[in-house]
């Protein structure tokens, strides 16, 4: 390849005055097309990698990493035995009963199904639900009490604050010489939580001893919630552990299986949004085919020359083609060092601009994050970069193609 480069410095170098000024503002305008689109790629995935990690870190708060529940449930001595063999394991955070079950809650003409969880306050696993109180306190979930705490959107659909009676209808009838009635119990909102997902419409909590009540398990629990130092590995640890218990009756379930249909849809997101993006590095494609188009026409006779020259069709498919890449080259380059700046400053960024103007894009009054969240990938930036190069190598091929195709008898036929 070394050995036609003074055929590549020919061609480059022996353009007509008239026509390079065009020709360079096309080269020019793919360049920073295709550094505007790696940059505008780089940075939008590193957005929507931030609110992806900001919104797990949340739901992580009120969700269990792995849930262990048998269909029989759980004696007390049963949980014991679960919890010293777990908690021996580094990994593993705490293991703490748990009790849940699907209800329908009543207020007035509104109802809704939700979750229902049974909690100790006492635990320390309480605290991270305390962390995300909006008012009431987790302390207030007393036995006998039947207080409930609800999530924000849950107690704004249901129009209730704290103090407000609600009725909860169990998935549990009653047999009475009257008939058959489900069973229902009227709760007191004591407290209002959020966290900024799913969960603030879906999931609602009562001290662990009432919902034993309610559902009428007794000292029983219907399975145990672990916490591990690294959820995101919840995955892999129950690859390890699952065969400890085999019993038919037990299922293990992680939070990704529970948040899995909101993951996937975030997942689906980003794709979409990414393949809408790429649009502007298929534009900067479509310009180096033009500029090579051009270069290749008003260099019909200097290929011409460095053909009789010695110079073969695939050496000038190459020359033409090592033109396009360059360009492309500048462009990806530019744009992706670029683009990793101002992802991994966007929140800085965000927050200048917010206060020289004084509109602000995430106002705390409203929104739970303060700053605009980013996260930079190395796989997202390297699936950029390789695409946009892959793009721009398939955009040389055709006009490098037709360079390599001009005959040299016919391109000086009438030259002077």
């Amino acid at each position: 390849m070394l050995s036609n480069l003074p055929l590549f410095i020919g061609l480059r170098y022996t353009r007509s005055k008239r026509s390079e000024g065009f020709v360079s503002f096309i080269s020019g305008f793919s360049l920073c097309a295709m550094a505007l689109g790696v940059t505008a790629l780089i940075i939008v995935l590193s957005v929507m990698n931030g609110f992806d990690r900001e919104i797990k870190s949340r739901l992580l708060k009120v969700v269990p990493h792995i849930t262990l529940t048998s269909s029989q449930g759980f004696n007390p001595a049963q949980i014991a035995d679960l919890q010293n063999q777990f908690i021996s394991d580094q990994s593993v955070i705490s293991v703490v009963p748990i009790l849940q079950s699907f209800v329908m809650i009543s207020h007035k003409e509104q109802q809704t199904g939700v979750v229902l969880q049974g909690i100790d306050p006492q635990l320390a696993s309480a605290e991270k639900l305390a962390d995300n109180m909006l008012t009431g306190h987790i302390q207030q979930l007393a036995e006998g009490g039947f207080g409930i705490i609800l999530g924000s959107q849950l107690a704004r659909k249901l129009d209730v604050f704290v103090g407000d009676r609600l009725q909860l209808t169990l998935p549990k009838v009653s047999v009475t010489p009257a008939g058959i009635f489900p069973r229902i119990k009227r709760v007191t909102v004591v407290g209002i939580f959020q966290v900024g997902a799913q969960v603030d419409a879906s999931v609602a909590f009562i001290n662990h001893r009432d919902g034993q009540k309610l559902l009428q398990m007794g000292e029983r629990y219907q399975g145990v919630q672990i916490e591990l130092s690294d959820p995101f590995l919840a995955d892999s640890w129950l690859l390890q552990h699952k065969g400890q218990l085999t019993a038919d009756s037990t299922q293990w379930r992680t939070w990704m299986d529970d948040m899995g249909s909101l993951f996937q849809a975030m997942r689906m997101e980003k794709v979409i949004v990414s393949l809408l993006l790429s649009v502007i590095i298929a534009v900067a494609a479509f310009n180096i085919v033009a500029s090579l188009v051009l270069m290749v026409s008003d260099k019909r006779k200097d290929i011409a020359v460095v053909r009789t020259l010695g110079a073969s069709s695939a050496t000038v498919i190459k020359i033409f083609i090592i033109q396009g890449l360059a360009v492309g080259a500048l462009g990806i380059v530019s744009g992706t060092i670029l683009g990793c700046l101002l992802a991994f400053f966007i929140g800085d960024i965000v927050a200048a601009i917010e206060s020289l103007s004084g509109f602000y894009m995430f106002d705390p009054s409203v929104y739970l994050i303060s700053a605009l969240p980013s996260r930079i990938l190395i796989g997202d930036v390297l699936i950029v970069v390789g695409g946009a190069f892959l793009i721009s190598f398939l955009a040389t091929l055709y006009p490098a193609w037709r360079a390599g195709k001009v005959l040299p008898a016919e391109a000086l036929r009438y030259d002077q």
